[in-house]
């Protein structure tokens, strides 16, 4: 009884808040199964979705939630300054190529894809009409992006180092979540080293820069909006916006906002431990209390203990060994007992 209690707690925390879209994927997989898992699920789209269904729905994806009229241009940052290039939103009706109108931005540039992603022209469909790709920009500030490659700075957006483009601070966060997408859609065509420069996180192909701006910008009501406007237009979502989390799961880094509540630990009293790396890339977990450590049991996703121990030394201990996935970590002291949960990628 009190081990179906106890998946019965897990299930909880594994579905609480998540999107029906997700109900048949795995959620309990990390790094690259996951990866796998949600590729497979994105897969599934609108196949006849063109370049110019794309123009068509900006107007409703990219509304400004704070004037209807309006859409709002990614890296744009200043209505006020008398310069259409820097606007942050534009009339709804402006599109276009000229000057004060806007246009469609690939985020993850046409020309760095490899393959390239080919020609726009209409009715294009497939990987350059994917529109989880592409933004209302003003035409300018479109062309001053250009095919730059993403690198890290502050500020407003514009030219850093040698010839790269920074999105600006309030844009970061939804470029990575795009770049996410795009790689977990089209796999190695759109690998995250070909749209941004930077280090690698660990073994893995995601740029360390991307999974920083998604744990540093959280998601915005635009991108939501986005995102369930363009499952019922395209036929899908991109997983990272509905929890940035699932990029920490993946790829690890910086932990990123969960809002499934994944990495959310469940705690049972006041006591003062401590627990990381978490998640962590194969490494040791280490655990340090202010408290006794009497003993700690480490649980699968079925329940099963799977490591038992009672440390030599009761302030500080590491757990090894442990294969790739969840696991529920159960702290005992004389002042009670706590369960983290860990993530070993």
């Amino acid at each position: 009884m009190k081990k179906l209690a106890f998946l019965l707690l897990l299930a909880f925390q594994f579905t609480f808040s998540q999107q029906p879209y997700y109900n048949d994927v795995n959620l309990t997989l990390t790094g690259e199964d996951l990866y796998n898992e949600l590729q497979v699920k994105i897969a599934q789209h609108n196949q006849n979705f063109t370049y110019g269904d794309a123009r068509d729905v900006l107007v409703f994806t990219d509304e400004n939630p704070d004037n209807t009229s309006t859409v709002l241009l990614i890296y744009g940052y200043n209505d006020n300054d008398g310069i259409c290039t820097t606007d942050r939103s534009r009339d709804k009706n402006d599109f276009g190529g000229l000057i004060c109108e806007y246009n469609r931005e690939h985020v993850f540039a046409r020309s760095l894809t490899n393959p390239p992603m080919g020609s726009a022209s209409n009715p294009a469909t497939g990987i350059i009409a994917d529109p989880h790709n592409l933004r209302a920009s003003d035409q300018q500030m479109n062309n001053n992006k250009g095919d730059k490659k993403f690198q890290d700075g502050n500020g407003n957006a514009g030219n850093v180092g040698s010839g790269n483009w920074y999105p600006g601070d309030e844009w970061k966060g939804d470029v990575a979540r795009m770049i996410m997408y795009m790689y977990t859609r089209y796999g190695n065509q759109c690998l995250p080293n070909l749209a941004g420069v930077g280090t690698l996180q660990g073994d893995t192909q995601m740029l360390e820069t991307f999974l920083q701006w998604n744990a540093d910008d959280p998601v915005n009501e635009y991108e939501d909006q986005r995102n369930e406007y363009l499952q019922g237009a395209y036929g899908n979502r991109n997983p990272f916006i509905d929890n940035p989390a699932l990029a920490t799961i993946i790829w690890g880094g910086p932990v990123a906002e969960d809002r499934w509540d994944l990495l959310s630990t469940q705690d049972i009293s006041n006591l003062d431990w401590a627990l990381y790396p978490n998640p962590s890339n194969g490494k040791a977990v280490t655990i340090t209390s202010t408290e006794t450590i009497e003993k700690l049991i480490v649980y699968n996703l079925q329940g099963q203990v799977v490591m038992e121990m009672q440390p030599q030394n009761q302030n500080k201990t590491e757990i090894n060994s442990l294969q790739n996935g969840f696991y529920l970590v159960k702290l005992f002291s004389p002042q009670g007992t706590l369960t983290k949960k860990v993530i070993i990628n």
